[in-house]
Formats: C-alpha cells, sequence, structure tokens
C-alpha cells in the first residue's frame, strides 16, 4: 500500500504502522564492530610522530603559585614541551561562567586543578616527567563545605563572587504564602544529595594536531560544535582555526560535554611542539578533575487540601559549584524548576543559589538536575501521602499533569501518559496485593519524573538539521553532526531514514560528527537525538523520497502519487493502457536520473528546531516541544541485623511516545535504573583534605549484579507524541531520575527510617534503627538518618 493513498493528517502515524521497522527490534549498525574490537576509541587514534601528554595537578585544596621550575623535566630525555600558564591564551572559558584557566596563572583552587603539562615521546616519560616539576604553592584558606562558604567572612575562592555565590537565581508564582495559608496539610524536610562521578568505562581523551594554523582535535565530546565553540575560546584561536572531530565513545552520561581541559591542555601542548600529542586521563584523573553530579541541598515545604489536593510548592536550593561552573548553572535550573511539570500546583516559589567551594568542580550529569530535585521533592510528596492517609499511586493520580497541561513556568504538556505510567507501575509491582499482605521488613514506595527531550539552554536555537543522499548502488547516506555515545542514537537515526525511504537498515549509513564535514548538531545531551535529530533526518529522508519517485515517475511512466517503495525497490500501479504494474531497484532510480543530460544527485536536506521557548533568568518559559515522563515502584528488604538494603522488586514504565526500537529502549531504563541504584546506596568516596583519599575503583563501588532488583520490570507506555518522528520522544535519561528517592522511601516503608544525605548506606539505616529501638522521643513514626 502507498503511504501516499493515506489522509495527510495520519500520514506519520500511518508509516509508522506500515514501516516494518517502527517499534521493532533492529540490528545496531555499529554492533559488528563494537563486538570484533574494530571501533577506534580516543586512545585508539594515531598520527605519524605522535607524543603523549600528562599533567601536573595541585595538591592543595587553595593556595597561590609562587613559582613553578620545569628545567629538570626538560632535560629529561624524550620530553619535547612543558607547559605552564604562561604558556597559555591566559583566557577564562565555561559554557555559562568563564572563570577557568586551561592551566592555573596564580592561584590553583582545588586539589587536582591543572599546573603544569608535559609531551613526551612514551606516556611513562611525561609522567616521570611531571614529578620533576618543582611548585612551590603558598597555601591559603579553603572553603570544603557549602557551610564553609556560606559563612560570614569566608575565604573567597573566585574574587568577583561575593559571598562565593556564583549564580542566583527565585520566583513566587501564583503566591505561594498564601496558598499554604490556606492549606490543610503542610510537609516540610531537608535533603542532600552528594558527587556522583559518571564512571564511564573509557576515561576523556583528545589526540590533537596542529597544522599552519588550525589545529585538528579528535575528542570523545558528546557535543562537538559546542565543544568546538569552548575550546577556541580558551585556545585564544578564531572558531575557523579549530576543527573538532568525535571518536568512538565509551560512554558517556554528560561527563564528556566539553567542560574540562584535558582537550584545551593537549591542543596547547600539540601546538608548542609542532607534533601531534595524545592526552587520556588516568582513572585518577577522572575522579578528580572531570566535572561530577553537583551535591545539593533541598529544602522543601508541600501543602495539600485535607483531600489530597497539592496547592503550593517552596523550595530552596543550595548546591556546591565546586572550584568551576561548567554546566552548573544550567543544571541548577533544571533542578528547580522542571519537576512542576509533574503536578497541578497552584502556586510555586523557590530560591536557588549555586556556590563556589574548593573542591572538584562539578558540571553535567544525567539527569541533569532531576535526580537531585527528585530525590528531595518525591520525598516529600511521600510523606505528604503518610500524613494525608492516602496511598502514593491514588495521590499521585489525584494530582498529575495530562496532554494539554501548562505547568506554572509555561511548560505547555503535549502528550502526556503519566497517569497510565503510575496506573501500570503499581499494577506491575502489586501495590495492591502487596499492601494487603505486608511482609516484615519489606517496604514499598513510588516516585515520578519528567525530562525534557532537548532543551533551549545555548542561544535561543535547539535544532538540528541533516543530509540525506541516495547513491546509484540503492543505499543512503545520513550526514548529520549530533553522533553516538554508546546508546544506539546513530541506529536510531538510521531507522529513521530507511523507514521514510523504504530500504533496509543495513543499506544506511550515519556519519560520525566532524565539524568541518556534518551538519551542525548541538550533539548527545537532553535526552534531544530521538526527537529533534530524528525530527531532521526524517524530513531529509523525506525530501529525498520525494526526489526519488519524482525521478521514477519519468522513468517509469507513472504519476508520483501512484508510487512507493518498500524493500528498497520503487514500485507502480498497472497503467491506464493495460500495461503491468511496473517497478525498479532505488539504486537504478538514482543512477538514471544522474546520468541524463543535466542530472541530478537525490540529495534531501532537513531541519528541525524544537518548538519550544528559551527560559528567562528566572527560568520562566517552555524550555522543551516534547516531555516524557515515567512512574516507578520498588520494594525492598532490610536486614534488621544489619541494615542492608535489598531491592526485591522493581517496576519501570516510561512514556517516551512511540518505541522506535523496543531493545535500545529497555537498556537505556535498565542502566538509568542501575545508575539510580548506584547513586542511592554505593557510590560515594572518603574524603580527605578536600579530595576523595582514594580516586580509583577501589573505593568508589559502582553498582553490580548483586545490588540490581531480583525482580526488574521494564514497560512503556502506549503513547503518540504528535511532534515527534513517528511519535517518538526523548528516553536516554529519565529513568534514573526518581530511583534514590524511591529507594529512600521504601526504607522508610519498611523500618521507620528515613534517609536525608545520600547514599543510603547500610550504617545510616542500622544506626536510625537503633535510635529507634531507643525510648520514644518527638520523631514520630520515622527516625530521621542523615
Amino acid at each position: 500500500m502507498s503511504t501516499t493513498e493515506l489522509p495527510a493528517a495520519g500520514l506519520d502515524l500511518g508509516r509508522a504502522l506500515l514501516s516494518p521497522l517502527i517499534g521493532r527490534p533492529v540490528e545496531r549498525i555499529d554492533g559488528v564492530e563494537k563486538v570484533t574490537g574494530r571501533s577506534s576509541y580516543a586512545a585508539d587514534t594515531r598520527l605519524p610522530r605522535m607524543l603523549y601528554g600528562a599533567v601536573l595537578r595541585s595538591p592543595h585544596a587553595h593556595a597561590r603559585v609562587l613559582s613553578i621550575d620545569t628545567s629538570r623535566a626538560e632535560r629529561l630525555p624524550g620530553v619535547l614541551a612543558v607547559i605552564t600558564g604562561e604558556d597559555t591564551a591566559k583566557v577564562k572559558w565555561g559554557a555559562f561562567r568563564p572563570d577557568v584557566y586551561p592551566l592555573a596563572l596564580d592561584r590553583v583552587r582545588y586539589v587536582g586543578d591543572e599546573v603544569a603539562a608535559v609531551a613526551a615521546r612514551d606516556l611513562e616519560t611525561a609522567r616521570r616527567a611531571c614529578e620533576l616539576i618543582s611548585v612551590a604553592y603558598e597555601p591559603l584558606p579553603a572553603v570544603g563545605s557549602l557551610d564553609e562558604a556560606l559563612a560570614e567572612g569566608a575565604p573567597l575562592v573566585h574574587d568577583d563572587a561575593p559571598g562565593n555565590v556564583a549564580h542566583e537565581f527565585g520566583f513566587d508564582r501564583g503566591g505561594a504564602d498564601d496558598w499554604f495559608d490556606r492549606s490543610d496539610v503542610v510537609v516540610e524536610g531537608v535533603w542532600e544529595t552528594a558527587r556522583q562521578w559518571h564512571a564511564s568505562i573509557e576515561t576523556i581523551g583528545c589526540t590533537a594536531e596542529w597544522s599552519g594554523e588550525r589545529m585538528s582535535m579528535w575528542v570523545n565530546t558528546q557535543t562537538p560544535f559546542l565543544a568546538r565553540q569552548r575550546y577556541a575560546t580558551a585556545l585564544g584561536l578564531p572558531l575557523r582555526s579549530v576543527r573538532v572531530v568525535q571518536t568512538e565513545i565509551g560512554g558517556g552520561f554528560g561527563g564528556k560535554s566539553g567542560d574540562d581541559n584535558t582537550s584545551v591542555i593537549c591542543a596547547i601542548l600539540a601546538r608548542k611542539t609542532g607534533r601531534p600529542v595524545q592526552l587520556v586521563n588516568t582513572r585518577e584523573d577522572e575522579f578528580l578533575a572531570s566535572r561530577p553530579r553537583i551535591p545539593m541541598r533541598y529544602r522543601v515545604k508541600l501543602g495539600f487540601t485535607a483531600s489530597g489536593l497539592v496547592t503550593a510548592k517552596d523550595i530552596e536550593v543550595i548546591a556546591d559549584n565546586g572550584a568551576y561552573t561548567g554546566k552548573a548553572q544550567a543544571v541548577l535550573g533544571a533542578a528547580t524548576v522542571r519537576h512542576d511539570a509533574l503536578f497541578n500546583y497552584r502556586a510555586v516559589k523557590a530560591h536557588s543559589r549555586l556556590v563556589y567551594t574548593n573542591l572538584v568542580p562539578t558540571g553535567a550529569f544525567r539527569g541533569f538536575g532531576n535526580p537531585s530535585a527528585d530525590w528531595a521533592v518525591g520525598q516529600a510528596w511521600d510523606l505528604a501521602a503518610e500524613r494525608l492517609g492516602i496511598e502514593v499511586p491514588d495521590l499521585f493520580l489525584m494530582n498529575a499533569v495530562e496532554s494539554g497541561s501548562v505547568s506554572p513556568h509555561n511548560h505547555r504538556i503535549t502528550s502526556c501518559e503519566l497517569k497510565q505510567c503510575i496506573s501500570r507501575a503499581a499494577k506491575a509491582i502489586d501495590w495492591a496485593g502487596k499492601r494487603a499482605a505486608p511482609a516484615p521488613n519489606r517496604g514499598l514506595a513510588m516516585g515520578v519524573s519528567v525530562h525534557v527531550s532537548g532543551r533551549r539552554s545555548f542561544g535561543d536555537y535547539d535544532g538540528s538539521s541533516a543530509i540525506v543522499r541516495l547513491t546509484e548502488d540503492g543505499r543512503a547516506a545520513v550526514i548529520v553532526g549530533e553522533g553516538e555515545i554508546g546508546t544506539g542514537a546513530r541506529t536510531t537515526l538510521a531507522q529513521i531514514a530507511a523507514a521514510e525511504l523504504g530500504i533496509a537498515v543495513a543499506d544506511v549509513s550515519v556519519s560520525r560528527p566532524d565539524t568541518d564535514l556534518t551538519t551542525h548538531a548541538l550533539g548527545a545531551l537532553a535526552s534531544r537525538v530521538t526527537y529533534v535529530a530524528g525530527n531532521a533526518v526524517k524530513r531529509a529522508a523525506e525530501q529525498a523520497c520525494e526526489q526519488l519517485l519524482d525521478a521514477a515517475a519519468r522513468q517509469l511512466d507513472r504519476p508520483a502519487s501512484q508510487l512507493w517503495v518498500a524493500d528498497g525497490v520503487v514500485h507502480g500501479p498497472a497503467g491506464a493502457d493495460g500495461e503491468g504494474a511496473v517497478s525498479s531497484p532505488v539504486g537504478a532510480v538514482v543512477r538514471a536520473e544522474l546520468y541524463r543530460p543535466d542530472g541530478q544527485p537525490i540529495v534531501g536536506l532537513g531541519s528541525f528546531d524544537n518548538p519550544s521557548d528559551f527560559p528567562d533568568q528566572s527560568r520562566y518559559g517552555n524550555e522543551s516541544g516534547a516531555y516524557n515522563f515515567a512512574a516507578e515502584a520498588a520494594e525492598v528488604e532490610v536486614d534488621p541485623a544489619t541494615g542492608a538494603i535489598t531491592v526485591t522488586e522493581f517496576a519501570a514504565v516510561v512514556d517516551c511516545g512511540t518505541v522506535l526500537n523496543p531493545p535500545l529502549a529497555e537498556g537505556q531504563v535498565e542502566g538509568g535504573v542501575a545508575q539510580g541504584l548506584g547513586m542511592a546506596v554505593t557510590e560515594r568516596f572518603a574524603w580527605q583534605d578536600g579530595a576523595p583519599a582514594r580516586p580509583n575503583f577501589s573505593d568508589y563501588k559502582l553498582p553490580t549484579a548483586g545490588i540490581m532488583p531480583r525482580e526488574l520490570h521494564v514497560e512503556f507506555a502506549d503513547s503518540y507524541e504528535p511532534t515527534g518522528p513517528f511519535g517518538a520522544k526523548g528516553v536516554g535519561e529519565i529513568s534514573l531520575d526518581p530511583v534514590p528517592s524511591i529507594i529512600a522511601s521504601a526504607v522508610a516503608d519498611a523500618v521507620g527510617v528515613r534517609v536525608h544525605e545520600l547514599p543510603i548506606t547500610a550504617e545510616k539505616v542500622f544506626w536510625g534503627m537503633a535510635n529507634r529501638a531507643a525510648p520514644p522521643t518527638a520523631a514520630g513514626k520515622e527516625e530521621d538518618s542523615r
């Protein structure tokens, strides 16, 4: 059946229903390369005469750099360059608040701050040369916590940030105080999160080459075009003098967004030596100087009517920026407002501050502020349900947003199946049955979250563009700059193009980002690639398909409106003159269109800009064109002898519109749950003198199979996003967001101990239970355990 026979309004949905590629498992186009070891990651890049770099880092949380003696390092055989801050452009750079130099000039501001770097013929020599650099420091008073940073008269991390406040904003939309006065039930609490490291299997790395007046950089960055702009600033070069090529990426999770100094230092070494240089972080480098999740302290206040309708929310957020800003300013904004698109609040009020400390700088991490917000606000909702005597799923259903809802911040909700997610999560975990027959030391909890499908943060643009070229051998080449970070994004884009063109996914190639060769793109962030880039690729494929059918119409003597493409062949009906049905392979049509007088290639160009607003300074504005939702529920069992937590069952139901490729979507949800459990119960460092005491995996425990739920249910809501490609929207981050809050509330339900500060360790739970066993206090049902 030709898709052109479908009504125009239902064309996209009709194609999704008709295509054998939409909603079905499709093999990853990069799968064979990865499992056979042929994929080329950052450390696999090899260029002629390449050198290797290493970095000398500050041992002090705060100190003045008095002098740097590099003479012994320069004399070491095999060393070709030693650089310090004097060799840089001496320009501060950063995504939102430029505040970091590539190498320290006058002061170091955290343990791990970059002081000098070496390029040598081999890595061992480069590291040995770093040990030979002598730096004279004058230690300065440091601030090692939010409280120390905000204390009156505290030492300033940056002289241009009075009170150590890097960014501050607030709002009161709807008159929150008046609504609290009219509320029957008010709950309050304070919760804190901790730094969480991305811990990607591959560390950050770069290979740089200076040729003529141009710097080429092969980087495992999630955002090649955005990173290029920042690298050019840091290097003191015009944008045209910097080229960024994305290598294969072994996981990103927000940590490879181009906010750290690694690639910039690599480029400076390459320029000084005149030879290619490769600089790849050690795991210790990664823990000391990458940009982990921002610790936040939330004070939350919620108001409700006696029947359970939410009235108002008031929050105060203080976020630990660390020594430099990166994307923390934008993360704080999302952490302050985005969760208000979950429920029908009558009024919302907030005051948020981003605070400098002399600790590891922070930045973007999967969830982008949502997990921190959900950790606090989600537990406040759980407390409210207890006070109201209403089961959590029922309280959520009473207040959840729906399609057409508008948040106090003007988030305009198009598709929304949050209520369906809540009901299905409760059913999947058998909420009613477990409540009817409670088991000792077992607890139930539920959480919900909302996430964007792209967002406007880097200027008034959140778009993408793509080129689809059909070849004379019947294949399609998709040229797009978005990239791949391990999620299967290139496969999804190939699948969208193939479905639109009527050819096999195996016959579609998708480019890797190269700022010289591919279309402009913002990259893999904000769960945007499927929705934003998918729309651009779909439009480019539509245009290419129109050209293909126009060419075939001339060749087959049939109206283009009567032609369709299936399995790589253009088909047409029998002619009016009785001539039989016609067909021609796509490649033959393309070749015939080329090899004729004034022949033309078949090339489609598509673009899509997220139908959203650029939020103002108070974060008012519809930040995304489509929002994805999730409801998750857990049952935990607590060992009364040790406080150890076992997640016996977990259910995740996600509204991501049309599920284009179920295995890829399921993998994203399962991975998000695992990362959320790590944030909840295992991931932490012992800190000493302002830094992780042992910055490696011997001390930082990632989640393993042993802490995963004994039973894990993953489902997807029946949903369709009218502005998405074939009805799809984002899915990559949302399943992580509510996990820590759910585990904390389930523990409270099991043994009456509510943990307010991450992670939820067995020790905290044990001592909370021990305190509950002591003579009763005014603490009530639950014991507050930090």
